[in-house]
């Protein structure tokens, strides 16, 4: 494995803050050495500073995309950490539904729009549809918009798929869901086209504006700003309550907190769990 030097560290932790917002501790060379050293010998690269060099002169980004590939974590599961699920079934989707039924241009219908920020592979999403589907049926008055979205085009392209292996569908997933809602597919098990047709997933990195994708009722934003500065956790939270209805709800990791990061955010709590209102 080619090792990587201590200028390089620096020069290649700054190229991968400014495609992705990810920030990389100097002393994890180990980390930069684990996800690039493969990429290294199938570009033909003999240091990672010749790795670089071909990474910024490549009109087409084809190399930075699989460096943004290698770097991001995609550690997901489904119904991860369950309490966010359980706040959307009993919570959220109830008490968005009856202020919402009373509103608009036809009194009892609803059409919801949930954002999955940092979505990997899809299982938040479709997890999100699952709950959606078991809780509203096939009931035509409320609608559900759900969009995924990731810095990875290799994880929006098997989240758009809906194919995961036996690994990936043993973390999460309850027995009786999977026979319910998937279907097996050469080995592995593809979600059924009646969750597949209520999610769509785009490439979108979070440090760019947003542009042209509305507002949202729902905005899961979980275990992504972790990896960013503190800087830009405050730019990146005061984006996401632009585009948060002023009623709606955002939900972020277990371990996260958005005290002393986004004073628009006030924590509301329900049961065990938290979640978070504008102002």
């Amino acid at each position: 494995m080619v090792k990587i030097r201590p200028e390089e560290i620096k020069v290649l932790s700054n190229y991968i803050y400014n495609v992705s917002g990810i920030t990389i501790d100097a002393s994890k060379a180990y980390l930069l050495e684990t996800r690039f050293g493969k990429l290294l010998d199938e570009e033909g690269c003999k240091s990672y500073s010749e790795f670089y060099h071909k990474a910024k002169s490549d009109p087409r980004r084809m190399l930075e995309k699989k460096i943004i590939d290698a770097i991001t974590t995609n550690e997901t599961l489904f119904f991860r950490d369950t309490s966010p699920f359980d706040l959307l079934k009993h919570k959220i989707l109830p008490d968005l539904i009856d202020v919402r039924s009373g509103k608009g241009t036809r009194p009892g219908t609803t059409n919801l729009k949930i954002w999955s920020s940092a979505c990997s592979t899809g299982q938040e999403l479709y997890s999100i549809a699952i709950v959606i589907k078991e809780l509203l049926g096939n009931n035509g008055n409320h609608k559900t918009t759900l969009m995924g979205t990731d810095l990875s085009n290799a994880a929006v392209a098997q989240a758009s798929a809906g194919t995961y292996n036996k690994f990936e569908i043993e973390r999460g997933l309850p027995r009786e869901k999977l026979h319910r809602y998937f279907t097996p597919a050469g080995g592995n098990w593809k979600i059924k086209d009646e969750i597949r047709a209520m999610a769509s997933f785009r490439h979108m990195n979070l440090m760019q504006p947003f542009v042209g994708i509305g507002k949202f009722d729902i905005i899961f934003c979980r275990n992504v700003a972790i990896y960013f500065t503190l800087q830009d956790r405050k730019k990146l939270f005061d984006k996401i309550a632009d585009v948060l209805e002023p009623d709606g709800y955002l939900l972020i990791g277990s371990t996260e907190s958005l005290t002393g990061i986004c004073p628009r955010f006030i924590p509301k709590r329900h049961l065990r769990s938290v979640y978070y209102q504008l102002q």
